[in-house]
């Protein structure tokens, strides 16, 4: 039987509950092409950036639709902390590109990540509560975004500013982890619905800030000696501390299993790939080569885990289409 025509479409329907989490997919999708770009699996690699460039433009509708048409709206989700994926997103996407060698679209994916942080992060933390979801930890994770995206620019565009500006983003997203922390509730290590994995991706992100951060140092001699070395000591300190966060998330997932799908499970997947690229970022960037086995390793982990997530989408959207009223 047709849909009669005050009844709206699956397809519609379910871009109408779009929830604000759903640009961790982006960022997830988007992290893994970087971790194939850099192994040198490129054809893959870039099947994933299509995928997450497509989403992500279609959040991108979204946001703006919601913003304009559904202010109401807008404004209730735009101050919880998911909101934040979308500056995330923006700026793994541009990381990507500009590996790829489009460094005019990177900037300007940069532009809108700058403009749009700082709205979204005020909004964010007037409303922040105790004891609050792994969600709470995006205020790091964008912030780290845009001194990742700023760092590789500076690099590879040989403009020194973008190179200090990342550098005082990056201590910023530092002290944002810190303040989040405290808010953060330890039981969604055991309770959360997948969300709770950013606690460590943050450090992740972080981590290859710092990375990124040396190699711009180093393109553009930005940095003396001293702060050379307390970047450096800085990629293995949030390593090391991003590592033993994931011990212990994937410790907790096998005591308490959580297979029902989600879509915060794509910010399960985020972390996981972050991690494997923030491994090969650093060996790279410090001279660790003996980081690439396990950062590989922990990369198609990252895939396998994305590709499980995928499947149950999928099947929620065929359910979530099956009921809609014919």
């Amino acid at each position: 039987m047709p849909d009669s025509p005050g009844t709206p479409r699956p397809a519609a329907a379910l871009w109408a509950q779009l929830p604000p989490a759903a640009g961790s997919a982006v960022m997830a999708t988007g992290i893994l092409s970087v971790g194939l770009h850099l192994t040198g699996y490129d054809v893959l690699s870039v099947v994933l950036l299509v995928l997450a460039a497509a989403l992500w433009v279609l959040l991108a509708a979204d946001f703006v639709l919601r913003l304009v048409r559904e202010r109401s709206r807008w404004e209730h989700e735009a101050d919880t902390p998911p909101a934040l994926t979308a500056v995330a997103a923006t700026c793994v996407l541009g990381t990507r590109f500009s590996l790829a060698g489009w460094q005019w679209l990177a900037e300007a994916l940069l532009v809108i990540a700058v403009v749009v942080w700082p709205v979204l992060l005020f909004l964010v933390v007037r409303h922040w509560k105790p004891k609050m979801p792994g969600a709470v930890f995006l205020v790091c994770v964008a912030t780290q975004g845009i001194a990742v995206l700023g760092a590789t620019l500076s690099a590879q565009l040989r403009v020194d500013w973008l190179g200090y500006a990342a550098m005082v983003v990056f201590w910023s997203g530092i002290v944002l982890y810190a303040v989040a922390f405290a808010r953060f509730d330890l039981r969604q290590v055991f309770d959360g619905a997948g969300d709770h994995w950013i606690a460590g991706g943050a450090l992740a992100i972080s981590a290859l800030a710092a990375a990124k951060l040396v190699v711009a140092g180093r393109a553009g001699d930005l940095w003396n000696s001293d702060a050379t070395g307390v970047l450096r000591d800085m990629c293995g300190v949030l390593l090391v501390l991003d590592v033993a966060w994931y011990l212990v998330l994937a410790v907790a997932e096998v005591i308490e299993p959580r297979f029902r799908y989600d879509v915060r499970r794509w910010a399960t997947v985020f972390p996981m790939g972050m991690t494997a690229v923030a491994m090969l970022s650093v060996a790279a960037a410090v001279g660790t080569p003996w980081l690439e086995g396990p950062g590989q390793v922990l990369l198609w982990i990252a895939v396998a885990v994305w590709l499980t997530v995928l499947v149950g989408a999928v099947r929620s959207t065929g359910s979530a289409g099956s009921r809609e009223p014919r």
